[in-house]
């Protein structure tokens, strides 16, 4: 179903009629306290269980959940293998199985994430439990894909609403001026908006370009702490700021049905994104618009991320060895050991681009050689909160510091004005000082008031799952993981295909993606649009289309009256002439079918 087309309530209201509590299983923690927030408002008893809580809150909800009286346990993927979970498991009995955001399960999907194949095993655990997988896109392969891991039978039963949304206004677009091009949107369309971008400085940079030009803005992305973004996203939701300029960490579960646009000022990996992010406009059924800004440098720089997200045999090789050199580990040992890890320190050391060793490391969990905690590659993120001269007044009472300050004004350009990710371990090594005392510098300059400093959660660790690898003995399913580039680099084709198209509906574009069927022309993106405008120079539209006003110029008409009189003319070009005209309006359709002349 989708973006806002109710998949929650497919699973909620079947499980507040079961006895029992219904387990979701959800990938992203704002989704899960999102959706358990709004549970909590309506009266109805929910619970979550994530990496952001607590052992002794773990261990309080999985009770809660199995001897209390609550009707929702929101767990991410991650949490299933625990020995606490599967502790509490048999005396949780769910009534229902859910998983939201399930195109996750699938290696075709454009947001694979092996957790989501540890969900199978409650198939065996819990044989009798129903289950229901809920995505909003899902190509035909992915959907087969998440049947087939999540043991679904023959007999299963598929649910899909039409990918057409006829009040969403498609558009791509390339401006001179990106910038300029946001700004006159804004201006001639009201309402709450959505602005993407790829980078959290650029989130930032936008909402200040906005509110210079009278646009109430504010900026959100992972870098914030959770109080700045819940304070933003309140903001943006009760109207305070008109619009919210984000990263695509924002929007996941985000019940605004009045946003009348979604701009992406940069182009998303693929469709499936950014028919996610564009759904967010409209939900109330009026009038939206979705446009995309893109430019010669945007394709260039797609097809350089999959150089970076699909590394060749040989650059896995090195990088393999190289990490375990770091890792201090003997070829045949180092199985079910954890390790100390430091993305930039390894990085460093060993001369490898940080992209690619996060890639690499992502390949390496897929493939089952090691898992990774959240510190090993989210670095800490950093910014000033004075300016120059109370710098300067703090270095000077704190001389101390001085070195460490000025060494994060030469090494991370605009941290001034943004969260910017910063790692400790180079900064101990360039400075030659202990790591502890690096944080220990920035400790103090945060009691001060100088900086804003958002560690990383958890430590940096790695876990081997099998022992080093013999050098000439290393394997990847080289063959699986080229099916997945050629996938990926299909979906950058098939949205740089949508942005280029000139003529074809983009409506249709996107059902013919999902649904490999055409449907009908929306009428209202630009591309229909620019045909309908070139169609009214044509004597017959344009003879039509005075007809109209000459009917209409008199007084408002019930459009069973205006059908009646233009029976003389093709139905199809009656409709398309009435559809644009009422698009440009130029005519307003009124409650009861009434048209309007607009003078």
């Amino acid at each position: 179903m989708p973006t806002g087309g109710g998949k929650s309530i497919c699973f909620q209201v079947p499980a507040l009629a079961m006895d029992g509590i219904c387990l979701v299983i959800s990938p992203l923690i704002a989704l899960m306290n999102d959706q358990a927030d709004n549970l909590k408002k309506r009266g109805i008893p929910a619970l979550t269980i994530h990496s952001g809580l607590k052992y002794a809150e773990v261990k309080k909800n999985l009770k809660n959940a199995a001897f209390g009286n609550y009707k929702f346990l929101y767990v991410s993927p991650e949490r299933l293998e625990t020995d606490l979970f599967k502790e509490y498991l048999p005396a949780i009995k769910p009534c229902l199985i859910a998983i939201d955001e399930a195109h996750c399960i699938s290696q075709w999907g454009y947001d694979f994430r092996p957790s989501y194949l540890k969900i199978a095993m409650l198939r065996n655990e819990l044989p009798n439990v129903p289950v229901i997988a809920l995505t909003a896109s899902a190509t035909q392969k992915v959907q087969d894909d998440i049947c087939e891991k999540l043991l679904f039978s023959t007999q299963q039963k598929r649910f899909k609403q039409s990918f057409e949304r006829p009040n969403l206004s498609y558009s791509a677009l390339v401006p001179q001026s990106k910038h300029h091009k946001i700004i006159e949107i804004l201006q001639n369309v009201p309402g709450s908006s959505i602005v993407y971008c790829h980078s959290r400085k650029l989130t930032q940079q936008i909402a200040q370009l906005l509110e210079k030009n009278n646009i109430s803005s504010a900026f959100y992305h992972a870098g914030l702490t959770p109080d700045e973004r819940l304070t933003a996203q309140n903001k943006w939701i009760q109207n305070e700021v008109r619009v919210m300029v984000s990263t695509n960490a924002f929007g996941m579960g985000i019940d605004k049905p009045d946003v009348r646009t979604v701009i992406h000022f940069d182009m998303p990996d693929c469709l499936e994104n950014y028919y996610q992010e564009a759904g967010r406009a409209g939900r109330d059924g009026k009038k939206s618009y979705a446009v995309l800004l893109h430019d010669a440098k945007t394709f260039s720089d797609l097809e350089e991320k999959i150089k970076i997200r699909y590394p060749d045999f040989d650059v896995l090789k090195k990088t393999y060895a190289h990490l375990m050199d770091f890792l201090q580990v003997a070829a045949g040992s180092g199985e079910g050991i954890s390790f100390d890890f430091d993305l930039a320190l390894f990085s460093n050391n060993f001369k490898v681009n940080m992209q690619l060793a996060e890639s690499v490391l992502k390949v390496f969990a897929e493939e089952g050689l090691l898992e990774t905690g959240e510190g090993a590659v989210k670095p800490s993120r950093l910014s000033f909160s004075v300016n120059r001269d109370e710098l300067e007044e703090f270095e000077h009472s704190n001389p101390q510091w001085k070195a460490l300050a000025q060494t994060l004004l030469r090494n991370y350009e605009g941290i001034f004005s943004n969260s910017v990710p910063i790692y400790e371990s180079l900064l101990a090594k360039q400075l030659k000082i202990p790591l502890t005392q690096v944080k220990k510098g920035i400790l103090v300059m945060q009691a001060n008031g100088i900086v804003n400093y958002s560690p990383v959660k958890d430590s940096g660790q790695i876990t081997l799952l099998v022992n080093r690898m013999y050098n000439d003995a290393f394997h990847i399913n080289m063959q699986l993981l080229n099916e997945r580039k050629r996938v990926f680099t299909r979906q950058l084709r098939e949205i740089t295909r949508y942005a280029n198209e000139q003529t074809t509906c983009r409506s249709v574009l996107i059902n013919q993606y999902f649904t490999d069927t055409a449907g009908k022309d929306c009428m209202v993106c630009d591309n229909c649009i620019k045909r309908r405008k070139k169609n009214s120079t044509s004597s017959g539209f344009g003879i039509i289309a005075n007809e109209i006003r000459n009917i209409l110029s008199p007084a408002p008409a019930h459009i069973s009256i205006l059908l009646k009189s233009l029976k003389n003319y093709p139905d199809d070009t009656v409709w398309e002439t009435l559809n644009f005209l009422i698009a440009e309006k130029k005519i307003i359709r009124e409650e009861g079918n009434v048209l309007r002349l607009v003078k």
